[in-house]
């Protein structure tokens, strides 16, 4: 009895832990991720259903962001090569979510509990956030390029055109897209389009 009270104890603590946080092992095939993970498909799906944003542009834009790592951070930044004095930005989680976005997302959406390192969480802000760049800036919901250069520059930076002066984000950005698209075609071979 001791040995099975034990083993329960076990169960319940593992089962209510923070998670795995460790990306997906195929990373370039959008079937093989949602199968492995179909709780990512699961929350993506719910995110469009909510905000119009389609599956394979969420999953292209996390892929670029934290290549599906739950407690993604920004590197540390050191004074003299050695001295940590912190990260380069607030970024965290799936969906590398800034501080005082994040904050703006939890004040419009009313969801009090929502953790970046929360899947569903991370997909519904980062649908919350497309959504709102779709209608103030016209940005297709359907175009990743675009809608990762907003995303990352911010509304106002996209709307400046600011990323005109990044050319390595230009190309990144473009790469979303590409990878966008493959992840649609592969959703649309495993029937989860």
């Amino acid at each position: 009895m001791n040995r099975l009270l034990k083993l329960a104890i076990v169960g319940l603590v593992a089962s209510c832990g923070g998670g795995s946080y460790e990306a997906p092992r195929n990373l370039d095939n959008a079937c093989a991720l949602v199968a492995e993970r179909p709780a990512y498909y699961r929350a993506m799906k719910a995110a469009e259903r909510r905000w119009g944003v389609p599956i394979h542009v969420q999953m292209a834009s996390i892929h670029q962001e934290s290549k599906f790592v739950g407690d993604a951070r920004t590197p540390h930044q050191y004074a003299l090569g050695v001295i940590p004095i912190g990260r380069q930005s607030s970024a965290y989680g799936y969906s590398q979510a800034l501080d005082g976005t994040w904050e703006e997302y939890v004040q419009e959406t009313g969801n009090r509990r929502a953790r970046r390192d929360d899947i569903r969480d991370a997909t519904d802000f980062m649908g919350w956030y497309m959504h709102g760049s779709s209608q103030a800036l016209g940005i297709s919901k359907w175009d990743a390029t675009s809608q990762y250069l907003a995303y990352h520059e911010g509304r106002s930076g996209f709307a400046r055109r600011s990323y005109l002066g990044k050319s390595w984000l230009v190309r990144v950005a473009g790469r979303v897209g590409q990878r966008a698209e493959m992840y649609r075609a592969q959703l649309v071979s495993c029937r989860r389009a």
